[in-house]
């Protein structure tokens, strides 16, 4: 690499973690080859991410700000964020010494203001905030395992429902270990959301 480092850059050790969940380029016989330098997007990606800055602002001296955005958007179609989420998040419970599927959770959720542009949005009579609310997920360690975002109009207890009925098939050991899922006080005041799991997922058994 010959330009001089940021510090969102991806050391040689993250990278070789990185690497290989990278999907690699179709044998094609057609069209170019992959030409651009992975690494370097991955660079950029995170360098957008960090520095919360637009697309466009991003430095000349790596990737096109095109490029970025245009694996940025295809990794997230195809899931490849998540993947490499997951799979860090195993390895760092590992070297805790934990067991790398969770089987305890902690699931809050929080309303934010949103802008005039498009997208979904509602209001939370409670909290009296127009905008979003997102339902977060995280183990004991305090390690993302599902967020889900939706209108702020709907209520705590229903988008807690959201976020289970998404991790069903992932979390399997969270879901039939009910007595070790800590919800915040506003969603459990609510009434029936851990009647609702038990009777739901009772019945996929």
């Amino acid at each position: 690499m010959s330009r001089k480092p940021y510090p969102t850059d991806v050391s040689d050790a993250e990278w070789q973690l990185i690497e290989p969940m990278i999907p690699r380029s179709r044998a094609r016989k057609r069209g170019r080859k992959r030409s651009v330098n992975m690494r370097e997007v991955i660079n950029a990606i995170f360098y957008i991410i960090r520095a919360g800055c637009s697309w466009r602002m991003l430095p000349h001296d790596l990737p096109p700000w095109q490029t970025g955005y245009f694996y940025f958007q295809r990794f997230q179609r195809k899931g490849v964020w998540s993947k490499i989420h997951g799979i860090l998040r195993s390895k760092l419970r590992e070297l805790e010494g934990r067991d790398p599927e969770p089987s305890a959770g902690i699931i809050d959720s929080q309303t934010v203001k949103t802008t005039e542009k498009g997208g979904i949005k509602g209001y939370d009579a409670g909290k009296k905030v127009n905008g979003r609310k997102r339902h977060i997920l995280v183990d004991t360690m305090g390690l993302i395992l599902m967020v889900v975002v939706h209108a702020a109009s709907i209520q705590d207890r229903d988008g807690a429902k959201l976020v289970f009925s998404k991790i069903r098939d992932t979390f399997p050991r969270i879901i039939f270990n009910l007595g070790r899922c800590w919800i915040c006080r506003t969603i459990s005041s609510l009434g029936s959301t851990f009647y609702w799991l038990r009777i739901v997922y009772r019945e996929t058994l």
